[in-house]
């Protein structure tokens, strides 16, 4: 395995030594179990299971600095999907409340290659609800995760020994009762520390990994600034300016591991927030048709696969909760 630049991190082995590598195993045994612990949740939940697509004529304008990649469909331009957000909102026509486990693209800078903490190849446990606030996608995901790390903490002590993994550390997780605060909370808090953070941006990583270093339990950071975010993330009427969205980030420093939000379905909203992000809408018909029609209102998240594995593993980069690891600026197969 070569690398194309400068890295930050120990360099990934080859496919045979990571595969066969006792944290690696451990890792993929965890993720695993907290794969099987989610559906099962949902599926109790009521939640119906989709396979989501992979290429589609547009994808998710929201993912911050990096590029999408573009796929000959035929002699049209197609789109790697980097998040199933507008073809969650569409199934919701089939059924009120749906999940997938879905596969993105996203070829993150280079710089990324150092944090630790980013796949240019990843997975999504991606959630939505018909009708639902941004509340209650909050207390869904929380409920969801304290169900995930149980389960494997039962099931799997092991594996957690194994890899030295303090287990006393999901304590605080355990009890539930996340943490929150918004978003302006955070930017003077980090600002207080001595981090210059833009209180008009989504929350850089140096950051999320500053705040995340503080608690000893997951938290909410929610009502980030207008312009922030993806042109889906409905506004707060009654608060101009902020949206009705979240984040959920670690503890012990290991940063974000889901964004949600209650989603806008208003069309002429959605045409507008496009536009002010400098796209054309038509390149969203198929999506915006059916908005026209009448996508129901909904909320929902996305909860990092490989960066929840990395976190309730305790290992030490993203990259090992991979059975096959795509960093940026590294060549892998």
């Amino acid at each position: 395995m070569t690398t194309d630049g400068p890295t930050a991190f120990a360099p990934i082995p080859d496919p045979g030594r990571h595969l066969t590598a006792p944290t690696t195993r451990s890792a993929l045994r965890i993720q695993h179990q907290l794969l099987s612990a989610a559906r099962e949740f949902l599926r109790e939940q009521g939640f119906t299971e989709l396979l989501p697509p992979i290429i589609g004529p547009v994808t998710d304008p929201g993912s911050r600095g990096s590029k999408q990649v573009d796929v000959d469909f035929y002699g049209h331009r197609y789109k790697l999907m980097t998040s199933a957000i507008l073809y969650k909102q569409a199934s919701l026509l089939a059924f009120d409340k749906i999940f997938c486990i879905a596969p993105n693209v996203r070829l993150e800078p280079l710089e990324t290659a150092g944090t630790n903490r980013h796949l240019a190849e990843f997975h999504q446990l991606d959630v939505e609800v018909a009708g639902a606030t941004r509340d209650d996608a909050v207390r869904l995901v929380e409920e969801l995760v304290v169900h995930m790390v149980d389960s494997a903490l039962r099931e799997l002590p092991k594996e957690f020994a194994g890899l030295g993994r303090d287990t006393g550390a999901f304590t605080e997780l355990l009890k539930g009762s996340f943490g929150r605060m918004r978003h302006a909370e955070a930017v003077a808090e980090l600002q207080g520390l001595g981090h210059p953070q833009s209180p008009d941006a989504e929350l850089d990583w140096a950051g999320e990994a500053l705040l995340s270093a503080q608690r000893d339990r997951p938290f909410f950071v929610t009502d980030y600034p207008k312009g922030s975010r993806g042109f889906y993330d409905r506004e707060d009427p009654e608060q101009p300016g902020l949206l009705r969205n979240f984040d959920l980030i670690a503890a012990e420093g290991y940063g974000e591991l889901c964004s949600g939000s209650q989603r806008t379905n208003d069309y002429a909203e959605i045409v507008t927030r496009i536009r002010e992000t400098g796209e054309n809408p038509q390149k969203y018909r198929w999506y915006l048709d059916l908005v026209r029609e009448g996508v129901p209102g909904s909320a929902g998240f996305g909860i990092g696969v490989e960066r929840l594995t990395r976190y309730v593993a305790g290992l030490d980069a993203v990259w090992q909760a991979a059975a096959f690891p795509k960093v940026a600026g590294v060549v892998s197969p």
